[in-house]
Parts: structure tokens; sequence; C-alpha cells
């Protein structure tokens, strides 16, 4: 390893390193063109690769970035000319001219960066100009209202994250405005991505992959949504059942997930559970998938909301704070029996403040395993009322699968997190 350390730390190493960055990067740009039937470019992979050592070299002759900018400056003329030149041909696009921008910064950071964030960038530029025929489909469809909150929600993460004091300010509170925020941004986030690719990445994918994606961010209105479908098309029911089955499966592998972020202290009580439940569930799915019919469309559920509205993370972050309380209460009244007897209730809710509420409250005196089984219990109950749901919803004819596979994982859930307190 010492070996290793110190061909990472040569300047000879640092120059190849640079040098292959950028030719790979004018390559990848020139396939870019390819791929869109555009012959002129702002230069070749070795004009890029040139860039990058220009870069490197100027900045290890004059540390003090004096040279380095006059560089610079000659680069920037360079690109306007030739860009002046591209509009009085008719066309458009300055593309070329920020990736030979950026290039030229490859010098400089591998030689006062950790090598890894060079090699960041260059993969970042690589993804972003493979990702063009993504990104359009995205930004055809979606809609601007939805664009608009992602950028106020961002905005709020971003800055008015890092200004939360993390310390109590009301005594009544047990737990920090920080916490009640990065419990707001986390869920928010997790539930987000899967309503973006649900929406817009795997649109009419079939039933099923509505199921995983839906339950990503909410499995109770996924099921909502598809038992709705069985009764609308009763030739798809079984396909249906399998998507709503998923769906809660997706659920425990997202209540792991917030556990790995929130609090890990959790993981010892809930992993096992919640890892058997989530991929046992969905293997089962996919199984009976593979063996019967064939995957069927799904047309967009437009019932469901986008989980970044403001309204809605503010509303979470009362009812985050509402459920911390009232765990607080029933823990000072009735100790655990209480709080397994309230996350069972809350089951029947949304659960997700209360989850997040035990992963980031403060419970002094309370054993962490309590908490965790309530995690359980709640996410056991939670199958019960969305198998009352899909019954009220599409019925028992066209729902009888799901109703009992989601009955049968509530029994299962609530059999491993209350037995041990009994």
């Amino acid at each position: 390893m010492n070996w290793l350390q110190g061909l990472l730390g040569q300047l000879w190493f640092h120059f190849a390193l640079v040098a292959l960055l950028g030719f790979l990067t004018g390559l990848e740009y020139r396939e870019y063109l390819l791929s869109r039937q555009r012959t002129t470019s702002f230069g070749t992979a070795r004009t890029y690769a040139f860039i990058a050592l220009l870069g490197f070299v100027l900045h290890a002759l004059d540390p003090s970035f004096r040279l380095y900018l006059g560089g610079l400056a000659a680069l920037v003329v360079w690109s306007s000319l030739f860009y002046l030149d591209k509009l009085h041909s008719g066309l458009k696009g300055i593309l070329g001219q920020l990736i030979a921008l950026l290039v030229y910064t490859y010098g400089p950071l591998a030689q006062l960066q950790p090598l890894w964030l060079v090699m960041l960038l260059f993969v970042s530029v690589v993804f972003i100009l493979n990702a063009r025929p993504l990104t359009h489909r995205i930004t055809e469809h979606m809609e601007a209202q939805e664009l608009l909150t992602l950028a106020k929600f961002l905005l709020l993460a971003a800055v008015i994250l890092p200004l939360m004091p993390d310390r109590t300010v009301l005594p009544a509170i047990p737990t920090t405005p920080f916490r009640i925020w990065v419990a707001v941004v986390a869920i928010s986030g997790i539930s987000y991505v899967g309503y973006i690719l649900q929406r817009y990445v795997f649109p009419d994918k079939g039933y099923l992959v509505t199921g995983l994606l839906g339950g990503l961010y909410s499995s109770t209105a996924t099921t909502l949504v598809l038992a709705r479908k069985a009764r609308q098309a009763p030739g798809a029911a079984s396909v249906i059942n399998l998507g709503i089955i998923a769906a809660s499966g997706m659920m425990y592998l997202r209540l792991l997930l917030l556990v790995v972020l929130l609090n890990p202290a959790f993981l010892p009580t809930t992993w096992l559970p919640f890892v058997l439940l989530g991929t046992g569930t969905i293997g089962v799915t996919l199984l009976a998938l593979r063996q019967g019919a064939p995957t069927l469309q799904a047309p967009q559920p437009g019932e469901t909301r986008n989980p970044l509205e403001l309204g809605t993370a503010f509303l979470f972050g009362v009812l985050f704070i509402v459920m911390l309380l009232a765990s607080q209460a029933v823990l000072r009244h009735f100790g655990t029996t209480g709080l397994q007897v309230l996350s069972f209730a809350m089951g029947f809710t949304d659960i997700d403040p209360f989850v997040l509420s035990l992963l980031k409250g403060d419970y002094p005196g309370v054993p962490r395993e309590a908490l965790a089984t309530a995690i359980i219990v709640a996410a056991g109950s939670n199958n019960f009322l969305k198998a009352l749901y899909a019954l009220l919803a599409g019925g028992w004819r066209d729902n009888r699968l799901a109703i009992a596979a989601l009955v049968a994982l509530g029994v299962g859930t609530l059999a491993y997190g209350v037995l041990p307190w009994l």
C-alpha cells in the first residue's frame, strides 16, 4: 500500500492522469456530436488533452495562478471567436466551450485536491453527456409547477438546513430543529425519487413496476390506486394484485433505508425483518409474475401527488412534532406497552411521521429495542390498513389475492414485533 500511495503522490502520475482524462473527455464529446450528426466541434480529443495539459503546466510553473489565469483568458477569447463564427454559420450551443473550460481545471484540481475530485468531475461530464435522452424525456413531460416546487425545496434544504440549530429550542419538544428538518428532507427526498422514476422514467412499464416504484414513495397511495384499477380492468386483476403486494414489499426496504440514513443504531433490531419481508415479498411477486400472466401495461396513476410540495413538507414537519409529543406522553404514562399499542394504532395512518419521530427523537431511559420494535409494529398494522383500502376501493373479488397477502404480511410482521414483548 505504501508504494501505491507514493505513486499517487508523484507529479508525473498527476500529469499522465490529467492528459488521459482530457483525451477521454474530448473523445466522449466527439461521440456525443456523432450521435447528433453534428460535424462542427470546438476541438477533437487531442484538443481537449492539450487544454488539460496547458492548465496543468501553467499552474505547476506558477502556483499563484497568474499564468493560469492568463491561459484562462486566452481560452475564453479563443472560444468566444469560435462561437461568433458558429453563430454566423447559423448554429448555436456552447456545450463544447463549457466542457473545454472544465477540462482546463483538471490540472489544478489534480495538484491541489484529492484525486477523487478530478475523477468525479470527469465522470460527471461523461454522465451528463450521455444523460441527454433521459433529461429531455423528463423535461418535456414534467409540469412546470413540479420543477418550481423542486427548485424551492432544494433551496430550503441547501440553505435552511445548515442554519437550523442542532440544540433543543423548546423544552416541551425533545428534539432539535435540525433533526426535524433532516427527517423532512430525508423522507421527501426518498419519496421524490420514487415519484420521478414511476411517473417520468418508467411510465407504462407494467403494474408490477408501478407497484415497486410507487411503494418507494407511498405504498398506501399505490395500493389505493391499483385496487381501483383492478376493479376497472378485471382481466388484469392478478397482475395488478402482484403490483399491490410488491408495493408493500418495497415499503419494508424504504423503512430500512430511513433507518440506515437517520439512526443506524436501530439496525440490529430492524434489519432482519425488513430485509426478509421486503426482499421475500418482492421475490415472490416476481416469481409469480414470471410463471403466470405476462406483464401488462399500466396507465399512469394520476392520483399521485408530488411529494415535494412545500405545503406537504411543512405539514409533515408538524406531524413529526405531534407524533413525537404523543410518543413521549404515552411512554410517560403507559411505558413501553403503551408505545406498542400506539404504534399499532399509528399503522392505520401515515406511518412516516411516527417512524421518523422514533428515529430522530430523544427518549432517555427507553430501551432502543422498544423503539425499534414500535417501528416494526407500525409497519405491520399499516398492511391491515392497505388491505382495507384494497377491499373498499376494488372489492374482494378482484383484489382477494392482494388482500390475503397484505393480511398475512401484517400478521407476520406483528408477530415478529410483539411476541418478544409478551
